[in-house]
């Protein structure tokens, strides 16, 4: 590894503190650190002596959950985009191409993620399948768990979701929760809405994060008990708004995360972005600093530097502390970025899936009314927000068969078994906004089946087959148009060019936002989570509608 010496404007996180200095790196560590005079306006860098360009030198961003997955990029691709924004390091749950590939997807990832200058923290998911109440792909018992905790590429127990089963004391979650406590490793929360003794009990049985509060009052009792506040802000769930006026005083128990990023999203800004908006709302810098940069790093034991002499070579250079826009990224010594162009250069992937149903046909998402009567009960879909409502309402009927309300925007969901030839999971949900045609996709939570919204059903079978087609993919239909974008890894991911998979995801949902009508911020995003049981209060698997506070079946 080669050495050189950078000279700019230091910041010291935890010192409260910035001066100028130097940062000497060797052999992909910082081998120095001192502070010098800084030198005349203008004047260059000679031999290994490097530019700030005029910036700020401090630790790299860290995303302290986010599901790889959902950026629809394999990691190595993940990484490209990532590192222009300054992001160094992941804490990444596999959980989704574990519940479509089971260990063989943990290991995917975990290779795919070495191949590039990259700090991938993976977790062994805990909860796979989600729940009993879908069909999953594969499932990860207590001792496969116990055996990935035992890998040094894993680093903790990724989000607990069954927290009934934690409430209740269900054998193999609290296994799974000993497994991890044994090696070390800390435990992921999952816990939306969960308040007061409840909320106690999960947290003392080892759990130590949460990034599901969607209100500062919940994460409030949390904070109380001492477990540590996730503040997330993906392409769908966004709760920035609500949580950051935390950080003023709880700075020092709380981190940024996405969740949840799509590729567009990604490619625009990462961790940067809501440092940005922390400091504008007022926050003190060298706490948000904190929250996005050495939090993370200290609470999961992570093998990323934080600009200390003999740390690993892992920081970046911001051209200030109010917009946050990267000029440089450095891992291990190595330039990964600079400005605005990546420099990781990734390798093909290769495929692995588990895809194995056959094409549909109109009359599979046929609908009768003689089950059920001209009241039928809804998903209400909440833009910005992973949980839904419970709602009543009167579909259309012709022919004794139900139709989409496209007039009240009552549209017709379903969900298809991917992984075998099984009956249509049928009902409706409000709020997309879509005015005709349909879309679909295999990217939905948490066993990755076909989800689709449409106005009818030649246009949902439309949709649906275009996902069959490419085995795994999003897609969109409207009058004669069709458009598809293939996610040949697991159906989840795509092995091309991160910056293409971009390109193409933006063009598909522009369709949709804009010829289809859809009112939602990120509609492919949201259609996602219309099967994610584990969230309130209502979801549809391809079993059936599900009710996320009873845990049963409407």
């Amino acid at each position: 590894m080669s050495s050189f010496k950078i000279q700019g404007n230091i910041v010291d996180i935890k010192a409260k503190n910035i001066f100028y200095g130097e940062v000497e790196v060797a052999d992909g560590k910082i081998k120095s650190i001192t502070a010098v005079n800084p030198p005349p306006f203008g004047v260059p860098g000679q031999g290994n002596e490097r530019s700030s360009g005029g910036g700020l030198i401090l630790p790299g961003f860290i995303d302290s959950h986010v599901h790889i997955e959902s950026s629809m990029l394999v990691p190595s691709e993940f990484a490209k985009l990532a590192v222009v924004h300054g992001t160094v390091g992941t804490i990444s749950d596999p959980h989704e191409i574990a519940n479509v590939c089971g260990l063989q997807g943990v290991e995917f990832m975990i290779t795919n993620g070495k191949t590039v200058p990259f700090k991938f923290h993976f977790g062994a998911p805990s909860c796979v399948p989600a729940t009993v109440f879908e069909t999953a792909g594969a499932a990860l018992l207590s001792d496969d768990v116990d055996t990935l905790l035992q890998n040094d590429d894993i680093f903790y127990l990724s989000e607990m979701m069954n927290f009934p089963g934690v409430l209740f004391g269900d054998e193999e979650v609290y296994k799974k929760i000993a497994s991890a406590k044994k090696y070390g490793k800390p435990v992921d929360g999952h816990a939306p809405g969960l308040r007061g003794d409840d909320a106690k009990k999960y947290i003392d049985a080892g759990i130590s994060t949460d990034h599901e509060c969607f209100t500062a009052d919940e994460a409030l009792d949390k904070l109380k008990y001492g477990m540590k506040i996730l503040i997330r802000e993906g392409s769908a769930a966004k709760n920035f708004e609500a949580l950051i006026g935390l950080m003023h005083e709880h700075f020092a128990m709380m981190m940024f995360c996405s969740d949840d990023k799509h590729p567009d999203s990604l490619a625009d800004g990462h961790i940067n972005q809501l440092c940005q908006r922390a400091v504008a709302k007022g926050i003190d810098v060298f706490k948000v600093l904190q929250a996005a940069c050495i939090n993370p790093v200290e609470h999961y034991k992570m093998n990323i530097g934080l600009l200390q002499v003999g740390d690993a070579a892992d920081f970046i250079v911001v051209e200030d502390l109010v917009n946050f826009k990267v000029l440089q990224t450095y891992i291990n010594g190595i330039l990964v970025a600079e400005n605005g162009v990546s420099e990781v250069v990734s390798r093909e992937a290769g495929l692995l899936n588990n895809f194995d149903c056959d094409e549909k046909n109109i009359a599979d998402f046929q609908f009768s009314i003689s089950a059920f009567g001209e009241s039928v009960h809804a998903i209400e879909a909440l833009d910005g927000q992973l949980i839904t409502n419970k709602v009543i309402c009167k579909p259309i009927v012709r022919n004794d068969l139900y139709e989409s309300d496209i007039a009240n925007d009552i549209l017709k969901i379903v969900v298809v078994n991917r992984y075998n030839n099984a009956p249509v999971a049928k009902s409706f949900i409000k709020n997309f906004g879509i005015k005709n045609g349909a879309i679909a996709s295999s990217v939905a939570h948490d066993s990755h089946n076909i989800v689709a919204v449409g106005v009818d059903d030649e246009s949902i079978c439309k949709a649906v087959n275009l996902v069959i087609k490419e085995r795994g993919g999003v897609s969109a239909v409207c009058n004669q148009t069709e458009m598809v974008l293939g996610l040949l890894v697991a159906g989840l991911m795509s092995n091309d060019d991160g910056y293409k998979v971009a390109a193409a995801y933006t063009a598909i949902d522009k369709m949709v936002k804009e010829e289809m009508e859809s009112t939602l911020t990120a509609p492919f995003m949201t259609l996602s989570f219309m099967a994610l049981l584990v969230i309130p209060h209502v979801k549809l698997s391809d079993l059936g509608l599900f009710d996320g506070d009873e845990f049963k079946f409407v």
